[in-house]
């Protein structure tokens, strides 16, 4: 029987190891791109970046060290080179794969930090399983530009677990909706009608403003956004802002929200600041062709009809005021009920006489002030 040469002991020295084993191995070398392991063989393993993690441009000195312990699998045990490839990343993928199944199964919420924005959703990675969360699952609006997700953490469930075709999809959107539901519950149960709430505003658009009340959104109207007129709530309202306002409706979901506190009414002492034959004094807000609109406090207009702005004869408002002029005028209607005022710049000027007196009265043309602003509104849209 042939002794065996000292090359074949120190072989039959070393452990066998085979493609797809599992080895325990130590780190004796490591540099940003790779790191040599002692594993026990007669030739040691090479651990690549690219093996060791899914993250790009990772510096492997930042996370390995020598003398540190690690399980690897063997990726090749001859690169042809004579040397054990290794790698890291495809056994934590082995584990994440059931670490995602045991998740999918229990419905448990996970936490990543997203790796990638891409074009149709965000790629976060657990345990190195890359798993996709599509656009329409990130959140329960709609979102355009998902940059502002990248490199946060966040918190999502499996909704898809197919490892054959690797494919793993995460779902963000069910976890929102069911906070928002609970938040909803919690708030309907403590508010009412007339309640003062606060919340933010969340979108602005042509006809009011949308504030977040806690999971519930209400609607401010652009009526109710003043006791005086609104133009514009673009002009008033930003995204961010916080707002304080009055419940004024509730309709099953829905929200209907006033800033027309009950305290600050002008018309709450109206009746003897502007009863008839008082005197005031007011801006030109806005024109027609039969009359003046005057503001005479925020929320209070009056109107000063064409033939009560002169003695003479006046075709048109235009033709002698301006809007933003102050005007003085005498009150010579006032109607409470209505909320309807009319002036006369012509009562001031005639002497006072009763029967000149008499035939200015006559004079005074009543007018259908809401007719009139619902007229101007229709024909604006």
């Amino acid at each position: 029987m042939s002794e065996l040469t000292f090359e074949q002991m120190l072989d039959e020295s070393f452990k066998t190891i085979h493609a797809g084993e599992v080895v325990e191995g130590t780190v004796i070398d490591v540099k940003p791109d790779e790191a040599i392991l002692n594993i026990g063989y007669k030739s040691d393993g090479i651990l690549t970046r690219n093996e060791y993690t899914n993250e790009p441009n990772i510096d492997l000195t930042t996370v390995l060290h020598v003398g540190d312990t690690m399980e690897v699998k063997v990726f090749k045990v001859n690169d042809g080179e004579g040397q054990v490839l290794l790698t890291y990343k495809r056994l934590a993928a082995d584990r994440g794969n059931k670490r995602i199944e045991e998740a999918y199964n229990n419905q448990e919420v996970l936490t990543a930090k997203v790796a990638q924005v891409l074009d149709g959703g965000l790629s976060v990675i657990v345990e190195e399983v890359r798993i996709f969360i599509p656009a329409s699952l990130v959140s329960d609006t709609y979102e355009k530009d998902l940059t502002k997700y990248a490199g946060q953490d966040i918190e999502f469930v499996i909704s898809e677990y197919n490892p054959k075709r690797r494919r793993y999809i995460g779902d963000r959107k069910q976890l929102i909706l069911a906070r928002k539901a609970e938040m909803q519950k919690a708030l309907f149960e403590k508010i009412k009608e007339g309640d003062t709430v606060t919340g933010t505003v969340k979108n602005v658009t042509d006809f009011g403003v949308f504030i977040d009340l806690g999971g519930v959104d209400g609607l401010l109207h652009i009526s109710e956004m003043s006791w005086g007129r609104v133009e514009n709530p673009r002009k008033v309202f930003k995204v961010g802002d916080e707002v304080k306002a009055l419940i004024k409706e509730i309709s099953g979901t829905k929200i209907a929200l006033s800033l027309k506190f009950a305290d600050a009414n002008p018309w709450r002492d109206a009746a003897s600041k502007y009863a008839a034959g008082n005197v005031v004094t007011g801006t030109v807000a806005r024109m027609t062709d039969f009359g003046a609109f005057v503001e005479l406090e925020t929320g209070v207009d009056a109107l000063l009809h064409v033939s009560q702005i002169s003695k003479e004869h006046v075709e048109k408002p235009s033709d002698v005021l301006k809007i933003g002029e102050r005007v003085t005028a005498k009150i010579v209607d006032f109607n409470e009920e209505s909320r309807k005022i009319s002036l006369s710049i012509k009562a001031l000027l005639v002497p006072e006489q009763k029967e000149e007196a008499k035939e200015e009265d006559a004079d005074v043309v009543s007018v259908d002030i809401d007719a009139v602003i619902a007229q101007e509104e229709a024909a604006e849209k």
